[in-house]
Parts: structure tokens; C-alpha cells; sequence
């Protein structure tokens, strides 16, 4: 994908906010907002930074936007963030923050959806579910769930198949993305991806798990050299608003900004349906290579067997454990998951 495509992704989700949102001059709404790490340079440049933006030239609107690393926010304190009202609207990596609300890593958990697509109908189907939980939970109003793509592995050390994991250090960011690793033999390290580089460069960790146009936008590729196009999850992320500031705005403003973020998440989908194929090309030194840093990681072709062999892992230990681990929280929540996703992935969790 060219890089004048990407960019005329963000600036039609940008005019098309612009022509929702041109409504009467009234008394200004302040919008604290945190946005996405600022290593994921297509998401917050070519998308979210030119949405705020122009969120804050309307004249009942005054925007203040930063990156979470920018000013130093925990990627998985969101939820308590959002909640408390430290911010009005957060980017939050659903799974990392799922720590506090075990029922939202259910969107993405790791092994069950195959492809982007497959991920795209889970979210579908589980999406009021997930915004009346965060409404009850964490006073916040849903605005945006979206992908950044296919996580996948750039690891150091020889790999030729998924048997070759068995105990390296893979830095991983959810607690199904945690069980599926050890189900490969391999140990968990939970890190930020600001924290990954150097991980990788320092041996702390062997492998990072992230989207493939985020890991070589990050550098990834000069402190690994195998990359195992193996999809663990799609790392669903979302824009969430407190639940008081939604409600400060009056029925007119939270149309036309329902509408707007809802321009900016199909921006993001569309970024990881078209990025990811040309990272991986370019991270791995391919003819096709476009619009991403070249590199020369060596591409680990894996058969069948290894995607057999998550996906059981996947249904033995990655969903009656979260299934468990949800339902101490939230009565009823392996069912909610089985009528939504679950029936979307033609999966189910079945509890003693």
C-alpha cells in the first residue's frame, strides 16, 4: 500500500469528521485525551492525531491530545484512568488493561480467531455486551474497537517451527497471549512496547509478539532476525470516553461524535487490512517491500501441524481458564461470551 493511500485514509476519516461535525458555536467541552504509543507511527500520525485535531477546531471543543509514552501513562492502568476521570478519552489496549475486567479480553482471545476477518465478527458480535459492561464497571462509553492486525513473533535464534519456541522468553501483553505461549513451551514476559527494543537488543526477552507494520515501525527487525508469521490474537484496541464528560454533551453534539469516531474506527480497520501484508515483506527482505523499512529476517514457513497444535492449545487451556477467571468477576460470563464470540468462531465454553 502506498504511503499516499495511508494518508488518504486518515485525511476521508478527517474531512468526513469535519462535515459531521460543523454544528452551532456553543460553551467549549475540554477533552483530555490520551492517545496510542507513539511508535505506532501509522495508527497516531496518519489516524488519531489528525482526528483530534480536528475534533479541536470546532468551536465546542478544545482538545488537548498526547500519546500515552508522551506523558508517561501505563498501558494497562487505563481502565481506572478512564474511570476516575484523570482523562476524558483514552486509547486503550484492551488487553493489557483487562486485568481490572477479565470480561473484556474476551473480544481477543489469544488462538480464536484465524483471521482478520473472523476477529471483525467477533467484535461485531460481542460489542453492546462489552459497552454495557464498561458503562456498569468503569463509567465509560464505548467510541471505537479496532485491531492493529495479526500478532505474530520477530524472535532471535534459529526457528524453523513453533516447536522451536520451547524455552525462549516471549514477551507477550495479555494472560490468554500468556497461556497460549507456555502451552508452546515457552515463558511469558509481560512488557509495554515501548519496552520491547531493548528487551529484544539486551536478552530479556527471545521474542515480542506485536502487529508486524508495529514491529517493524518500532525497530524490531534490527534486534531479531526470524519472524514467525504465526497470528497468537489481532490486539483489539479502543477509544473510550468517560462516562460524565459524554454526558455534559447534549443529544446533537454525541450524534455528530458518534458518527466522527465511527469514520476514525473504520480508518483503523482499514490500516489493518492493508499495512501488515507489506510489513511483513519488507521486515523479511521481499521484492514486494513498499512502504516499510527493509530488512533481512529470515520468514519461518510453518505447516498446518503448527496451527493445529494452537488451536488446541487454545480450546484445553486458553479458554476454560478464562472462562473460570471471568466468571469470579462477572456472573453469567461464559455464557455471554458463548451467544457472542463464541458463536461467531463456532467455539464454546463449556465450565464444570
Amino acid at each position: 500500500m502506498k504511503a499516499t493511500t495511508i494518508k488518504r485514509i486518515s485525511l476521508g476519516a478527517a474531512v468526513a469528521c469535519g462535515m459531521a461535525l460543523g454544528g452551532m458555536a456553543q460553551a467549549e467541552t475540554s477533552l483530555r485525551v490520551v492517545g496510542n504509543f507513539s511508535g505506532n507511527k501509522i495508527h497516531v500520525e496518519e489516524v488519531e492525531r489528525p482526528f483530534f485535531e480536528k475534533l479541536d477546531a470546532r468551536d465546542d471543543l478544545a482538545v488537548t491530545y498526547n500519546t500515552m509514552d508522551g506523558i508517561g501513562v501505563d498501558a494497562a492502568d487505563a481502565l481506572r484512568l478512564i474511570r476516575s476521570g484523570a482523562f476524558d478519552v483514552m486509547s486503550v489496549q484492551i488487553g493489557m488493561a483487562s486485568r481490572d475486567e477479565p470480561f473484556f479480553e474476551g473480544i481477543d482471545l489469544a488462538g480464536v480467531s484465524q483471521t482478520l476477518d473472523e476477529q471483525r465478527e467477533a467484535v461485531n458480535a460481542i460489542r453492546d455486551k462489552f459497552d454495557a459492561r464498561l458503562q456498569e464497571r468503569f463509567n465509560a462509553k464505548l467510541m471505537t474497537l479496532w485491531p492493529f492486525g495479526p500478532q505474530m513473533m520477530f524472535c532471535n535464534g534459529e526457528i524453523s517451527g513453533v516447536e522451536d519456541l520451547k524455552g525462549k522468553k516471549v514477551r507477550v501483553f495479555t494472560p490468554s497471549m500468556s497461556r497460549l505461549v507456555q502451552g508452546l513451551g515457552a515463558t511469558p514476559v509481560t512488557l509495554q512496547f515501548s519496552e520491547v527494543y531493548l528487551a529484544l537488543q539486551r536478552g530479556v526477552a527471545d521474542c515480542g509478539v506485536t502487529a508486524p507494520t508495529a514491529g517493524n515501525s518500532g525497530k524490531w527487525p534490527e534486534v531479531t532476525n526470524h519472524f514467525v508469521p504465526l497470528p497468537l490474537s489481532y490486539s483489539v484496541q479502543g477509544h473510550f470516553m468517560n462516562l460524565d464528560t459524554w454526558n455534559r454533551l447534549d443529544e446533537t453534539q454525541q450524534q455528530e461524535l458518534e458518527a466522527a469516531f465511527a469514520e476514525m474506527e473504520e480508518a483503523m480497520w482499514q490500516v489493518a487490512y492493508t499495512v501488515n501484508d507489506d510489513a511483513i515483506a519488507c521486515s523479511t527482505g521481499q521484492s514486494s517491500c513498499r512502504d516499510h523499512e527493509a530488512y533481512d529476517m529470515t520468514l519461518v514457513e510453518l505447516d498446518e501441524a503448527s496451527r493445529e497444535r494452537v488451536s488446541a492449545i487454545t480450546a484445553e487451556a486458553v479458554l476454560p481458564v478464562w472462562g473460570e477467571s471471568c466468571e469470579l468477576q462477572y456472573d453469567g460470563c461464559a455464557a455471554v461470551w458463548n451467544d457472542t464470540v463464541g458463536a461467531a468462531a463456532s467455539l464454546s465454553i463449556d465450565l464444570p
